[in-house]
């Protein structure tokens, strides 16, 4: 085969799987997201948060998650944190809320959001943060895995760091509904089936252990439920009575079957926009 014959066929090759991109201009924007194949960190213009004082009823795991934050844009040593529990009672708010309150003061402390699809590429997101001057708060939202789920190594390498190590600049913020990350049937099927039940259950709920913080979010009450919602009302300047709120709010909840901090901002917003209040 020719020399001329290969050089096309490698340029062909590049066309079809394009070079990763350099690192961005990190002082672009406070946020990223990672997106591979091909491999970069795409700037986002604005994060959809809310202020860190806005969220009631999480005051334990806000003042946790903070403090350790703190500890992180500061250059000090900082734990990766694992926030779990009941679905809706801002576990993702909290995490983006608080990077916005410390990035006031620090501003070279970034979020890079990572989708759990694209954990197995996630070593190569390292690389490109590795060594930067800025630091990173990995966030992996919803995080669980289920039967015959190989992801959860590829998480290994972010919390354990391999041979290299986990980058002294970053660290990695995850939720999940699930406290030990896996279905409890699947931990059950494992015991079971197993030759050795003990190692293979240990395997896979060792992941969690690897988190520093465990940070547990639990279903509110009707208190903290119509506590979120006046928050709301008073920071949007929507003007309603106690009687007429708490009156809305519960049929809201009833007619959901549930309650929680994503219930009070779903009637909330239906509020405003009745009372023809923007939210922007």
């Amino acid at each position: 085969m020719s020399k001329k014959t290969l050089h096309r066929i490698a340029a062909a090759l590049e066309r079809l799987s394009p070079a990763p991109e350099d690192a961005p201009d990190f002082a672009a924007s406070s946020a990223f997201v990672w997106h591979a194949d091909p491999d970069r960190l795409a700037p986002v213009a604005r994060v959809n948060r809310v202020g860190v004082d806005m969220l009631v009823g999480v005051d334990r795991s806000r003042d946790t998650l903070m403090a350790n934050t703190v500890q992180f844009a500061a250059g000090l040593p900082a734990n990766n944190a694992l926030l779990w529990g009941a679905r809706g009672m801002g576990k993702s708010s909290l995490v983006k809320a608080i990077h916005g309150a410390v990035n006031v003061a620090h501003p070279s402390l970034k979020i890079v959001e990572v989708q759990r699809e694209d954990l197995p590429t996630i070593g190569r997101c390292l690389n490109l943060l590795r060594g930067a001057q800025e630091r990173f708060i990995l966030f992996c939202d919803d995080l669980s895995f289920g039967h015959d789920d190989a992801h959860y190594k590829s998480l290994k390498a972010v919390l354990d760091g391999g041979i290299e190590g986990r980058p002294d600049n970053v660290v990695l913020y995850a939720t999940s509904n699930r406290r030990h990350l896996m279905p409890r049937d699947m931990i059950e099927n494992e015991r079971s089936s197993a030759i050795s039940p003990s190692e293979a259950v240990e395997e896979k709920v060792s992941l969690s252990d690897r988190f520093g913080l465990w940070l547990g979010f639990h279903p509110c009450d009707q208190d903290q439920y119509l506590a979120m919602i006046r928050g709301y009302c008073d920071a949007y300047g929507v003007d309603i009575d106690d009687a007429t709120l708490r009156a809305e709010a519960i049929e809201w909840q009833a007619t959901r079957g549930s309650r929680s901090g994503r219930v009070a901002w779903q009637y909330f917003t239906d509020l405003a926009g009745r009372r023809c209040v923007p939210l922007a």
